[in-house]
């Protein structure tokens, strides 16, 4: 082609071996960690060298929607690798900070190499949705009540079978990949081995990038997850809950009597009778003040309050020194705990 007499054909075969080759080398690499300096350089020049040829091919219109497997030429199959590479070494940057970014790169990359095997009939298999499962569909639950929490144990089942089946495959697959590859790269196998060899190749892939979005759709419901639950962990902006004054613990008695025999067991807490209770809670404006006293005009909270316990001061001293009495002699005779029989332990 012209592109070829202009040296786009030597520069875009080198590119690729060169992404492919660094690819290789990051993950069969002997280095323990994929985070260390030597491997993430491998994995910057080897989606530089990708992204360069990437471009080539759209340039050159290499591959079209609608045009045949046949209609390639068996040295331009090897290009339609291109997206899956670029994903595979996308997944292995490993800066934290852009995961979500990257796992949303490499999925649309392997998307877009799924779409171009399909048109030209490579494969069979189920087309991923073009998207990632969205932030709305992660937090609800799924519809269909109490049923839908069940797993479906059929579809468990064949989707185990599935995987099974996809792992003898890529078994398959590389194995016969193995047993052609250096005829192929010694420049010995004819055109229909070098296409076999590339279609082969293909296949492979789109194996593991099914295997790919799968994983990918999986740590993205995870990362959002832990992304809203960082959210809802800090408080709701600018809603101050109306905060209501807590009760101070006290005892309740029946009557003034009462409340200075309890005032005296148990001198941490403050006694209060029912009366005083109602009298403290209506001024709180809690109860109703249905039964509370007129007050003469003028008069503040204070006096008023002054006024009704000096009534009632009076007409209780005898009342209550009676009672308080009766309580003393009641108590002479039976031990504490007397009557709570029934309750023992």
């Amino acid at each position: 082609s012209m592109a070829e007499g202009a040296g786009a054909g030597p520069r875009l075969a080198e590119l690729l071996a060169a992404g492919r080759r660094f690819w290789e080398e990051v993950e069969t690499g002997a280095e323990p960690s994929s985070g260390a300096p030597a491997v993430q350089d491998k994995v910057r020049q080897g989606l530089d060298a990708l992204r360069q040829a990437a471009a080539m091919v759209a340039q050159l219109d290499l591959f079209s929607e609608n045009e045949e497997l046949e209609e390639i030429a068996s040295a331009d199959l090897k290009y339609l690798l291109l997206p899956a590479l670029l994903g595979a070494l996308t997944l292995k940057q490993v800066d934290l900070s852009k995961r979500l970014e990257h796992l949303e790169s490499a999925r649309a990359h392997f998307w877009r190499f799924l779409k171009l095997c399909r048109s030209y009939g490579l494969g069979s298999f189920n087309l991923p949705p073009a998207s990632p499962p969205g932030e709305e569909d992660a937090g609800s639950p799924s519809s269909g009540g109490p049923a839908a929490t069940q797993p479906n144990l059929v579809a468990m089942a064949s989707s185990r079978q599935a995987k099974i089946e996809r792992y003898k495959q890529k078994k398959e697959l590389e194995n016969r990949l193995a047993s052609m590859k250096t005829s192929v790269e010694s420049g010995q196998a004819d055109e229909d081995q070098i296409r076999e060899f590339y279609i082969l190749q293909t296949q492979k892939w789109i194996n593991t990038s099914l295997e790919e979005i799968e994983s990918i759709d999986q740590e993205m419901v995870i990362l959002r997850s832990r992304g809203t639950a960082k959210q809802s962990s800090a408080p709701p902006h600018g809603t101050s809950r109306q905060v209501r004054t807590p009760m101070k613990p006290f005892i309740l008695t029946r009557d003034a009597a009462q409340a200075k025999v309890f005032g005296a067991g148990y001198p941490g807490l403050p006694t209060m009778t029912v009366d005083d209770w109602y009298e403290q809670r209506r001024r709180q404006g809690v109860v109703s003040g249905q039964s509370a006293p007129q007050r003469a005009p003028g008069i503040t909270d204070e006096e008023l309050q002054k006024q009704q316990q000096e009534k009632k001061e009076e007409e209780d001293d005898e009342e209550a020194l009676q009672k308080a009495r009766n309580w003393d002699d009641w108590k002479d005779t039976h031990p504490r705990g007397y009557g709570n029989r029934q309750n023992v332990g």
